[in-house]
Parts: C-alpha cells; sequence; structure tokens
C-alpha cells in the first residue's frame, strides 16, 4: 500500500515495516503506538512491537517495524480525519 498525500509518501509492506516522507516530528512512541506529526497533520500508527528503525528532523525520513494494526490522520487532534486500515 503506498498513499501519497501532499508532500508526504507512505509505504506499508506486508504490515511489518513503514517507510514515511514529510515527517516533521515524532511527538510520541510506545510499543503499541506511534504519533507523528506529518506535513501539518498528526498521526497515529497503532499495533504492536512498534520500533523506530530511524528517523531524519532534517530530510523528514522515517521508517519504523512491528505489526501495524492501524495507521489514523487526526485532525486537530480531535477525531479521525482519515482511517486506512
Amino acid at each position: 500500500m503506498q498513499t501519497q498525500t501532499g508532500q508526504s509518501i507512505l509505504t506499508l509492506e506486508n504490515r511489518n515495516r513503514l517507510t514515511f516522507s514529510g515527517v516533521e516530528r515524532v511527538e510520541a512512541l510506545s510499543e503499541r503506538q506511534i504519533l507523528l506529526t506529518v506535513s501539518g497533520t498528526r498521526v497515529r500508527i497503532e499495533g504492536s512491537k512498534l520500533k523506530v528503525l530511524s528517523f531524519s528532523e532534517g530530510s523528514g525520513a522515517f521508517s519504523a517495524s512491528g505489526i501495524v494494526d492501524s495507521i489514523r490522520y487526526l485532525q486537530g487532534g480531535k477525531g479521525v480525519a482519515r482511517l486506512l486500515r
């Protein structure tokens, strides 16, 4: 699955490897959730055994591994604007 939104590209391979471009910040992370800011929008990644493999603040390149259950684009932190499952 590959999705392009504005200046970001999301690639999810077999639900266990994720790469993202356009990442501005890693807001929070745990084994069950990663919260990012991507091109001005907050994105929540949920799953299990999640682990950040790399993040370059300069280029916006981000990668993570683990079992990805959902990726949610949040609008203003109040609700789901878009859901990829």
